[in-house]
C-alpha cells in the first residue's frame, strides 16, 4: 500500500518535515517514491505541490491525517493557509474576577429595571383620577 506521510528533518527541537508518497513498509526515513514538499511546524512554512498529491490520492495513497489537514488547508499555491489564534490564555483567579464583574453588572441592571418598575404604578393611578375629573 502506498501512503503519503510526512519524513522528518532536522535537529533535535527544531524538526521540519518532507511530505512524501512512500511504501507503508517502508521506515519512516526510507526511500521515498516521490517527495510532494516541505512543511515547517515551528514557523507555519509550507511548500505542497498539491496537483500531485491530488493525483495519488486518485491512485489510491492513502494519506496520514496531518498530510490530509495540510492538503485541505493548502491554498492554490503550495502555501498554507493559516491563521493565528487569538484567544488568550487567562488563570483561574482572573476567570472568576471576570465572572463576578459580570454577576455584578447583572445585578445591578436587574435593579434599575425594578425602580423604574416600582415607580411607574405609582404615577399610573394619579394620572388615571386626573384623567376621569375633567370627564365628569
Amino acid at each position: 500500500m502506498v501512503k503519503i506521510r510526512l519524513r522528518r528533518m532536522g535537529m533535535k527541537r527544531t524538526p521540519h518535515f518532507r511530505v512524501v508518497v512512500i511504501n507503508s513498509r517502508e521506515k519512516r526515513e526510507g526511500r521515498p517514491i516521490e517527495e510532494l514538499g516541505y512543511y515547517n511546524p515551528k514557523t507555519k512554512e509550507m511548500k505542497l505541490n498539491k496537483e500531485s498529491a491530488l493525483e495519488w490520492i486518485k491512485k489510491g495513497a492513502q494519506p496520514s491525517e496531518t498530510v490530509q489537514y495540510l492538503i485541505n488547508n493548502c491554498n492554490e499555491d503550495g502555501t498554507l493557509n493559516y491563521t493565528k489564534k487569538s484567544a488568550e490564555k487567562i488563570s483561574k483567579k482572573a476567570q472568576a474576577k471576570i465572572e463576578a464583574e459580570k454577576k455584578a453588572a447583572e445585578e445591578a441592571k436587574a435593579a434599575e429595571a425594578a425602580a423604574p418598575a416600582e415607580e411607574a404604578p405609582a404615577e399610573a393611578p394619579a394620572e388615571a383620577p386626573a384623567e376621569e375629573t375633567p370627564a365628569e
